[in-house]
């Protein structure tokens, strides 16, 4: 708890002069601004019971406000479908529907994304403390859980981008396995 305060206080005072010329009404401004696309992604999972990280690949398409699908082509196929409270995961002709409404947890990190992709602020202060750097070029926003059962399982969501898009999301979990997702918008000229 100690650690997490400190670490949140170290953000605070890192992020103040970035405040007074860009601030999260600006970006969640921008973000509800963009309205889908495509993206390529590539993600590593570092994972403490392994040396190497685990690479995969693949494509991801977002329409606001609540449809996300991942397709992950590369090690393994596999489909992700975020559909309003409604996640499908299909893999190796297998598939399992989760309603999240029925998983607070897993909802409230789903709405990490959501929140984030939409802009919507009130969301993602329901159950994280938001913290800005950067500029509208090249930012980066920080959520730390303010829920326990959250903190339980994630300490800590950094998402950075440029303007409307978004690049990097890195997913610190609990245990201090972490996920690093590259995304690179296809143009849809």
């Amino acid at each position: 708890m100690i650690k997490r305060l400190f670490a949140g206080l170290i953000l605070a005072a890192l992020t103040l002069p970035a405040l007074a010329a860009f601030d999260l009404g600006q970006l969640m401004g921008e973000l509800a601004r963009h309205k889908g696309g495509k993206a390529r992604f590539v993600e590593k999972k570092y994972l403490a019971v392994l040396d190497k990280p685990v690479v995969s690949s693949g494509e991801m398409s977002y329409t606001a406000p609540d449809r996300l699908e991942k397709r992950t082509l590369t090690p393994k196929v596999e489909t992700l479908l975020l559909d309003k409270d409604m996640l499908s995961i299909e893999r190796e002709k297998q598939k399992l529907t989760i309603n999240l409404s029925n998983q607070p947890e897993a909802l409230a990190f789903i709405d990490s994304i959501r929140g984030t992709l939409t802009g919507n602020r009130a969301a993602l202060e329901k159950n994280y403390a938001l913290f800005l750097a950067g500029n509208l070029d090249k930012w980066t926003l920080t959520l730390l859980p303010s829920d326990p059962k959250i903190a339980a399982l994630v300490q800590r969501i950094t998402v950075s981008g440029s303007k409307n898009q978004i690049r990097n999301i890195e997913y610190l979990q609990a245990d201090g396995d972490r996920s690093v997702m590259s995304i690179e918008p296809i143009d849809n000229r």
